[in-house]
């Protein structure tokens, strides 16, 4: 299974359903807390080109927020993608 990166927050709602989305598949998940550290969150801007929580990364392909993840998964993609 590819590695999950999320950056995320402490109190974001978006967050949780992702990463409880990620959980039902098994997925590990490497998240980055830009709450903590604002220079993660630059980090994260810089990388995406957005400041909104979460921004997810399967492997090296940047996947988006909680929206993005969900539509995968809807579209029957998110398990191939992970599993790629």
């Amino acid at each position: 299974m590819k590695k999950v990166l999320m950056y995320s927050t402490r109190f974001c709602p978006y967050c949780v359903m992702a990463k409880r989305l990620l959980q039902t598949k098994g997925v590990a998940i490497e998240e980055i807390r830009v709450d903590e550290d604002g220079s993660r969150r630059d980090e994260m801007m810089r990388i995406t080109g957005r400041r909104t929580v979460p921004q997810i990364f399967i492997g090296e392909v940047h996947v988006g927020g909680s929206d993005d993840l969900h539509a995968l998964d809807r579209a029957g993609k998110l398990d191939a993608l992970l599993h790629d």
